[in-house]
C-alpha cells in the first residue's frame, strides 16, 4: 500500500427513505466509518457521502396511505435519518437525497450518454399489471416461485434461494403484493441497458486490483460473479410505468428511470452537491482519468447491482469505475433474525436512548472482518465484552494512573531527573531504569512495525483481527501496573520519582491504544482527548507522552443488565404499539379494501358450479386443473389450491366461481374463470362452498 497522500471517495449504501435506520444497518454504516476515519486519521484526503433512497413505488404507496405527498414523506424520514446516523457518530461528508437537482442531472446525462453510445434499446414487453389496483406492478410487488428453482414466494426480480434474476413475467404463479390479485399481462413500451455489451470489461475490471494491490471484489463475490457471467449476462430494464415516484425519462412522458437507475447515481449526485459547496473539481473525482480512490460499502445481498450494473453503466457513460466494492453479511440478534416479539428488531433510537453509541461500534468492531459471513449481536455477550474490553482493560488504564498524577504531581508528567529535587539517589536510579524499559515498550507498542500492523488490519478491514490486537496492549499495559505496584511505591517516603514514571508510562500506554481506537470509538477517544489535553494523532504516536493533563473524570461506565433489558422491553412495546390498535388475525394479515360502489359488486357475476372433475397439472406446484358444471355450461378454470385438496376428493362438490372474467391463456392451457376461496398467512387455501339446496348455474347475490 502507498504511504503517500491519498484522495479517497467512500459510499455506503443508501437507506431507504421508507423507514427507520435499526442496527442491521448500523453494521454498514459503522464499518464504513471506521474505516474513513482511519483514513481520515492517517492525513489523507477522505469524502464520505451518502444519501437517501428517495424513490420508487413503496414510497409512493406508503405516501398515499398517509395521505401526504412523497415529497413531504422523504423529507420527514431524511430528518430522522441524519439525526439517528449522527448521534451514532457516522461521519458523513455530505448526506443527501436521490430526489435531488443534482441527480435528476446527473442521471439525464448518463441516460443520454449511454443512449448516443448505442447501449439503450426500446421495446414492447408484456409486462404485470395489477387490475385491481389499476398499475403496472414493479418487480418487488410481484411475488412468486422461482422459474429456476422453483422456490416459493419469491420477488419478481430475483431470486433469494438461488440468486437468479429475471423478469416478473417469468414468475410462476404470480400474486400482486399490492391487492393480491393475480397480474395480468399487458403490453408496454420499455427502455434496456444493453448490460451485455460490458462483458469482456466486467470480466477485465473484477479481475484488476486497486491502487492498493488489493482485489476489486472479495473471493466470495467474484466466485458469484463468474457464475452470473457465465450464466450470461441480458439487457437490464431501467425504465418503470407511471405512477411512479421518481425521475421522468427525457423525451418520454409516462416513462421513469427504475429506482435502481438514480440510486446508485446518488453518490455522485451526493458528491457533486459537495463539490459545489466545497468548490471541489467534480470531473476530476469521476473523470475516466481521475486518479483518486472510489470504495463502495454495501450488504452483500445488492452485490448484483453494484458489480454488474454499476461499473457497466460508469464505463458506459465515460465515468470512472470503483477502486473496490466491499460486502458484508448481516446481523442477527442473539442468534437469530431481528424480531419485533422478542424487542430485537432494534432501531437506531431505541438504542441511543439507552446505551451509548460507542458500546455497539466497538462491539461490532470486534465482530467484522473482510468477509461477507453474518454476525450476531449476542447481549449476554455484548455486555461482557465491553465491558471487559473497553471499560476494564482501556479505560481502566486512565483511571488507574490518573489519580497519583493528578494528586501528587499538579497533573504534570515529568520525565527529567532534575525535576526531582531531594530524591534519594537511589529512587532517581529506579526511575532512570523505568523510562528505559518504557522506551524499549513504547517502541513496541507505537514503533514502526506495529504501526504498519496496524494500519494493515484497518487498510484491509480486518476489525475483529485488530481489536483482538489492541486489547493484548491493553493487557501488557495492566500487567506493567500490577507487577510495579504504584499503591506500594505511593505509600514510601522519597519514592517519587518511580511512582511519576510508574504512571506516566501507563498513561503513555493509554494515548496510544486510544489513538489506535479512536475510529472504532470517537466519542470516548474524545473524551480522552479533553482528559489528557491534546489531540490523538497517528503521527505523535511516535513520541512520548509529556506535559500536563486535566483532572480525570469517567470516560465510559460499565454497561449494566437492566440498561439492555430496558432497551428490549421498549423496542417490544415500540412494536406492539404500532399493532395493537389495529386489527388481529386476517384483517391484520390483509385489511379491508377501498370502499366500492353497488354497480361495482353487481357487476360480478358469481356462480354455484359443480366440481364435474380435478387433476394435477404437470409442472405446476400449486394448480389443480378443474372442470366446473355452471348447469348446462362446462368451464376450465386453473386453481392454486394444490396444496390443501386432494383432486379426488373435489369431484363432484358445489363452489362458488367469478363467471364474467375474461378467459386467461396460461402457459397449461386456457383458465376461464375462477373459484373462490379464503386464505391467510399460513392458512389455507379454503374453498367456499353454498349451502344444501343450491344447483349449478344458480347467481350469487
Amino acid at each position: 500500500m502507498s504511504e503517500g497522500h491519498r484522495r479517497i471517495l467512500v459510499t455506503s449504501a443508501l437507506p431507504y427513505a421508507n423507514g427507520s435506520i435499526h442496527l442491521g444497518h448500523l453494521v454498514e454504516y459503522v464499518q464504513t466509518d471506521i474505516w474513513v476515519r482511519y483514513q481520515r486519521l492517517r492525513g489523507h484526503e477522505c469524502c464520505y457521502v451518502c444519501a437517501d433512497d428517495a424513490h420508487g413505488t413503496p414510497i409512493m404507496l406508503r405516501a398515499q396511505s398517509e395521505g401526504i405527498a412523497p415529497e413531504e414523506l422523504i423529507e420527514r424520514v431524511g430528518e430522522e435519518h441524519r439525526r439517528d446516523l449522527g448521534d451514532f457518530h457516522v461521519a458523513f461528508d455530505n448526506y443527501h437525497s436521490t430526489h435531488s437537482v443534482e441527480n435528476r442531472r446527473l442521471v439525464e446525462t448518463l441516460y443520454q450518454r449511454l443512449e448516443a453510445a448505442g447501449h439503450i434499446d426500446r421495446r414492447t414487453i408484456r409486462q404485470a399489471y395489477d387490475p385491481e389496483a389499476g398499475m403496472f406492478l414493479p418487480d418487488r410487488y410481484v411475488k412468486g416461485t422461482c422459474p429456476r428453482c422453483h422456490a416459493e414466494d419469491q420477488y419478481g426480480d430475483a431470486c433469494e434461494a438461488c440468486g437468479a434474476t429475471y423478469q416478473p413475467t417469468e414468475l410462476l404463479n404470480p400474486v400482486s403484493a399490492v391487492s393480491g390479485a393475480a397480474p395480468e399481462e399487458r403490453d408496454s413500451e420499455h427502455y434496456f441497458f444493453r448490460l451485455q455489451d460490458f462483458e469482456g470489461f466486467l470480466r477485465e475490471w473484477m479481475n484488476e486490483t486497486d491502487t492498493t494491490g488489493r482485489p476489486r471484489v472479495q473471493p466470495a463475490i467474484a466466485h458469484k460473479l463468474g457464475e452470473w457471467l457465465e450464466d450470461g449476462l441480458r439487457d437490464w430494464d431501467i425504465s418503470r410505468d407511471a405512477p411512479y415516484f421518481g425521475f421522468e425519462i427525457p423525451d418520454a412522458p409516462g416513462k421513469y428511470f427504475y429506482v435502481w437507475v438514480d440510486a446508485p447515481i446518488g453518490y455522485m449526485a451526493s458528491f457533486l452537491n459537495l463539490a459545489e459547496r466545497r468548490d471541489l473539481d467534480f470531473d476530476d473525482w469521476w473523470g475516466p482519468d481521475s486518479d483518486a480512490e472510489l470504495y463502495h460499502f454495501i450488504g452483500k445481498d445488492i452485490a448484483y447491482f453494484h458489480t454488474l450494473f454499476w461499473p457497466a453503466l460508469l464505463q458506459g457513460a465515460g465515468y470512472r469505475v470503483p477502486s473496490a466494492v466491499f460486502c458484508h453479511g448481516f446481523l442477527t440478534v442473539n442468534g437469530a433474525k431481528m424480531s419485533k416479539s422478542r424487542g430485537t428488531f432494534l432501531n437506531a433510537r431505541t438504542y441511543l436512548d439507552h446505551l451509548d453509541p460507542d458500546y455497539l461500534r466497538y462491539y461490532l468492531a470486534a465482530k467484522l472482518d473482510d468477509g461477507i459471513d453474518d454476525l450476531d449481536l449476542n447481549t449476554d455477550d455484548f455486555i461482557a465484552r465491553v465491558n471487559s474490553d473497553l471499560v476494564g482493560k482501556v479505560v481502566n488504564l486512565a483511571s488507574r494512573s490518573a489519580g497519583f498524577i493528578n494528586k501528587r504531581f499538579g497533573g504534570e508528567l515529568w520525565w527529567e531527573a532534575e525535576r526531582f529535587e531531594g530524591a534519594s539517589a537511589e529512587s532517581l536510579a529506579e526511575r532512570d531504569r523505568l523510562a528505559e524499559r518504557w522506551r524499549a515498550v513504547h517502541a513496541d507498542f507505537a514503533g514502526d512495525q506495529r504501526r504498519a500492523a496496524i494500519a494493515d488490519l484497518y487498510e484491509n478491514r480486518e476489525y475483529s483481527r485488530l481489536m483482538r490486537e489492541l486489547m493484548e496492549l491493553a493487557d501488557e499495559a495492566n500487567r506493567l501496573f500490577d507487577e510495579l505496584q504504584p499503591w506500594v511505591v505511593a505509600k514510601e517516603a522519597g519514592r517519587e520519582p518511580e511512582l511519576q514514571a510508574i504512571s506516566a508510562m501507563v498513561l503513555d500506554a493509554f494515548r496510544v491504544i486510544m489513538t489506535y481506537l479512536k475510529p472504532v470509538v470517537p466519542g470516548l477517544a474524545h473524551r480522552s482527548e479533553a482528559f489528557l489535553g491534546r489531540e490523538l494523532t497517528w503521527d505523535d504516536l511516535a513520541h512520548r507522552l509529556d506535559g500536563a493533563i486535566n483532572r480525570f473524570k469517567p470516560l465510559l461506565t460499565r454497561i449494566e443488565q437492566d440498561h439492555v433489558d430496558a432497551m428490549l422491553e421498549a423496542s417490544r412495546q415500540e412494536n406492539t404499539a404500532m399493532t395493537e390498535t389495529a386489527p388481529t388475525g386476517p384483517l391484520a394479515e390483509e385489511p379491508i379494501a377501498d370502499e366500492i360502489a353497488f354497480e361495482d359488486f353487481v357487476g360480478v357475476d358469481l356462480r354455484v358450479a359443480r366440481i364435474t372433475s380435478a387433476e394435477q397439472v404437470e409442472g405446476a406446484d400449486k394448480l389443480l386443473r378443474l372442470q366446473l358444471d355452471l348447469g348446462g355450461e362446462t368451464r376450465q378454470v386453473f386453481a392454486g389450491i394444490k396444496s390443501a385438496y386432494d383432486p379426488a376428493d373435489l369431484e363432484g362438490r358445489l363452489t362458488v366461481m367469478v363467471a364474467n372474467l375474461p378467459a386467461r391463456k396460461m402457459r397449461f392451457g386456457v383458465s376461464e374463470g375462477m373459484v373462490l376461496a379464503a386464505s391467510g398467512e399460513g392458512d389455507g387455501p379454503f374453498l367456499l362452498g353454498p349451502d344444501d339446496g343450491a344447483r349449478p348455474g344458480m347467481r350469487i347475490k
